[in-house]
């Protein structure tokens, strides 16, 4: 099993797959090239960067978050700014330290190789390293893949033959669940809620109370994001020239406070979600819920329901962020959260149905109400795209995030005034929405070489 904190993590911007992944990856290749004993004789690094890690690479940060990855930078203790400074040194100087202590000749240009002509076969997002000796003759090399949401796997991994889950798998956690029907009766035979089951699964791998910090440093993460994204203004970088606008739109807000509640509910969870996914676009401080290209729905539902008030409600909270990590958990184990994989629909999709999911637990829904609310998020998400103009996390990326969290809580209402039992249940969306990533065509996931990315003319 998959744990919570597999699904919500610390990192920076502006992608899990193609930042987070590549840092991670880098970082482990030279871990692993120290075990055997090769770095030491290393004289110069190469890397290829293969599919939609090179297509839409350079406005996806892949190539920085490669260096900084080598020079022993991980996502979850990344200071942006120190980051940046890292980063432009290693290029300027043409030399970089790597993770370890031994500094070798660096060309970013050289060295790094974006090979958008190699189309993968195992994932879409390949990355192929290799250190050479002082003849220029491969020593240690490996091939990894950024699998959606900051998981990273080696060639070997994905190679292998899958086994049976309810066989053969560790479990991490006493309730293994292979679907939502299992979960469903889980929550049924044990009288627990989906939040419950999720916790006590938590609770056999560490104290309860570091779960409830570690919840929380979550939700004061996405907090603190929010409230980054509200104060800064200014244009995002990439060449777009795109304006940030959770600023102003926070201050119309704010000058027009008795306007009609029902009518500025949309304009608080659009503000909320802009300002977050503008941080991501500026390389900030985000978690990955469950990815950095759909970060800002969970925290803007989060917000404007848990902690709009001026009070925190952090039961609340903790209560929405494992019944949404449940339901991530089956979106990652029975398909993807891959952009490159599955499209938009396997990330602001998969958001969205997190999110209503977690709002229908903490409006009081009972486990069947629970699955159907996420059913409903994606089920009208299906299909959805991932065609980042111009290779950049901004367009439409920043406003398809406002529109999953107005999506996310309609889905809850939906599901807790539903009077008849559902026809469609979230093992079957989660099927769909898996086949229909695999029938997508490639132009349509996380390559820029269709959609909007084709028909909108960058400036």
């Amino acid at each position: 099993m998959l744990g919570v904190f597999d699904i919500f993590k610390i990192g920076i911007g502006p992608s899990s797959s193609h930042t987070v992944g590549p840092m991670r990856i880098a970082r482990r290749f030279l871990e692993e090239a120290r075990a055997d004993g090769s770095l030491d004789k290393a004289s110069r690094i190469r890397i290829d960067l293969h599919g939609s890690l090179a297509l839409t690479g350079v406005g996806h940060g892949t190539d920085k978050a490669a260096i900084l990855g080598l020079l022993g930078f991980s996502p979850e203790t990344t200071d942006p700014d120190e980051a940046e400074a890292a980063f432009q040194n290693a290029k300027q100087a043409q030399e970089i330290t790597l993770h370890g202590g031994k500094t070798i000749p660096f060309d970013a240009k050289r060295d790094i190789d974006l090979r958008g002509d190699v189309t993968p076969t195992m994932h879409p997002n390949e990355m192929y390293l290799v250190l050479l000796d002082s003849a220029d003759k491969p020593i240690f090399e490996q091939t990894y893949y950024s699998v959606g949401g900051g998981f990273i796997a080696s060639a070997k991994q994905l190679s292998t033959p899958a086994e049976d889950d309810l066989i053969s798998r560790p479990r991490q956690g006493r309730h293994f669940f292979g679907s939502a029907e299992d979960l469903l009766a889980l929550c049924q035979d044990k009288n627990l809620s989906i939040d419950e089951v999720i916790l006590e699964n938590e609770d056999d791998n560490r104290p309860r109370f570091e779960t409830e910090t570690m919840l929380d440093q979550i939700w004061f993460a996405m907090r603190d994001c929010i409230d980054r994204g509200l104060k800064t203004h200014g244009v995002l970088p990439g060449g777009l020239e795109v304006k940030r606008r959770a600023h102003s739109l926070y201050q119309k807000l704010q000058e027009a406070p008795l306007a009609n509640e029902r009518e500025q509910l949309f304009d608080w969870l659009n503000v909320y979600a802009m300002a977050v996914n503008e941080e991501n676009a500026a390389g900030g401080r985000v978690v990955t819920a469950p990815t950095n290209g759909a970060a800002g729905i969970i925290p803007s539902v989060l917000k404007h329901y848990c902690a709009s008030d001026g009070t925190t409600n952090l039961k609340h909270i903790r209560k929405f962020l494992l019944t949404a990590a449940g339901i991530g958990i089956l979106y990652k184990q029975r398909a993807s959260i891959s952009g490159a994989e599955m499209g938009c629909q396997g990330e602001v999709g998969v958001a969205c149905s997190m999110a209503a999911g977690g709002l229908a637990a903490v409006w009081g829904g009972t486990p069947a109400q629970v699955e159907h609310a996420a059913e409903i998020g994606m089920e009208h998400n299906l299909g959805l795209t991932c065609d980042p103009v111009g290779g950049l996390v901004q367009i439409p990326c920043i406003e398809r995030n406002a529109i999953g969290a107005v999506k996310a809580v309609n889905a809850a209402r939906l599901a807790l005034r539903a009077s008849e039992e559902h026809k469609v249940s979230l093992d079957q969306v989660i099927e769909t929405m898996r086949q229909t990533g695999i029938d997508m065509s490639r132009k349509y996931k996380e390559t820029s070489e269709g959609g909007l990315a084709v028909n909108v003319v960058e400036c």
